[in-house]
């Protein structure tokens, strides 16, 4: 078994300690992050699928193009499911990185409690 590294948590650094050792992880805030950046480019690509059915629509009434404006208001439909599917799926890459960092939090609260006990002999 490798060695637990103990430190006295009383140092003002105890911030920069935890970043350097992996000892607490920063999973949850990290990932909120990450989501929401990560939301925020699924809603730049609506809002330009969004605007290219708009545009489409709008230069298909201006040369009085019928035909433009229905294309136009099915990509709008499309674009707008496509976003709510690439929210979903973000969403859910997100939980299970979450999931995968909390398993690893349980394993190594399992391995500091199994080194507590120490070796015991098998009965």
């Amino acid at each position: 078994m490798r060695p637990t590294i103990t430190r006295s948590r009383s140092t003002g650094n105890s911030v920069i300690w935890d970043v350097l050792t992996f000892e607490k992880l920063q999973t949850g805030p990290v990932v909120h992050l990450i989501y929401w950046a990560g939301l925020g480019i699924v809603a730049l690509f609506g809002f330009s699928a969004a605007g290219a059915g708009v545009g489409f629509a709008i230069r298909g009434i201006v040369a009085r193009d019928w035909t433009s404006l229905l294309i136009g208001l099915p990509v709008v439909v499309g674009g707008l499911l496509i976003v709510a599917a690439l929210a979903l799926i973000w969403r859910g890459t997100c939980e299970f990185y979450i999931a995968v960092f909390r398993i690893a939090e349980d394993l190594r609260a399992l391995r500091r409690q199994e080194e507590a006990r120490g070796d015991r002999p098998a009965a």
